[in-house]
């Protein structure tokens, strides 16, 4: 399956993207932005593959670039909740030339939309750090709006970093 529109497709992830997976979340460029900040291996990946993507917990695509013509990062819905019809969002661009050309937002449009029409999602939520500002306007941009903001709420490399909540609802919902 493939989600595309005129920046970018989203191809499904598999055993083959392990190397670029790896390879890119373990950039600092990349994992300065992550909760999760432990290096990434290829193992660790195969057990991400297997134990959420391949039993429908996550959805997760490739993101490649038809401006640069290759595959630039990742983006994903996890922790797929269909009795509460949502889930979390998630991306990364691990290519250094691929970030502020607006292809985050390109794919999280698809993502979004796909959750919502093909998942049959309510609610697509994400986590953020306060002090990101690149992204938190990529995700306005994208639909997500603001539902709280978490002082101190982890730990990471000796300090306290805030996050902010972000969410977006399918479309005609009545809440707000």
């Amino acid at each position: 399956m493939e989600l595309e529109n005129s920046r970018v497709v989203l191809r499904l992830i598999d055993e083959s993207d392990t190397g670029n997976i790896v390879a890119w979340r373990n950039k600092e460029s990349v994992k300065r932005h992550f909760i999760y900040q432990k290096p990434f291996t290829a193992e660790g990946h195969t057990a991400w593959l297997q134990n959420m993507v391949k039993t429908g917990k996550t959805a997760q695509f490739i993101i490649y670039s038809r401006t640069l013509k290759k595959d630039v990062g990742s983006v994903f819905l996890r922790d797929i909740d269909h009795d509460n019809r949502k889930a979390e969002y998630g991306i990364f661009i691990g290519e250094d030339d691929a970030r502020g050309q607006g292809i985050g937002t390109a794919a999280a449009e698809l993502i979004t939309r796909y959750g919502f029409e093909e998942l049959k999602l309510h609610k697509i939520f994400l986590r953020v750090f306060a002090d990101n500002m690149r992204a938190i306007k990529s995700y306005e941009k994208a639909g997500f709006r603001q539902e709280a903001y978490l002082k101190d709420e982890v730990y990471i490399s000796g300090m306290f970093r805030d996050i902010v909540l972000m969410a977006q609802f399918e479309m005609g919902s009545t809440c707000k």
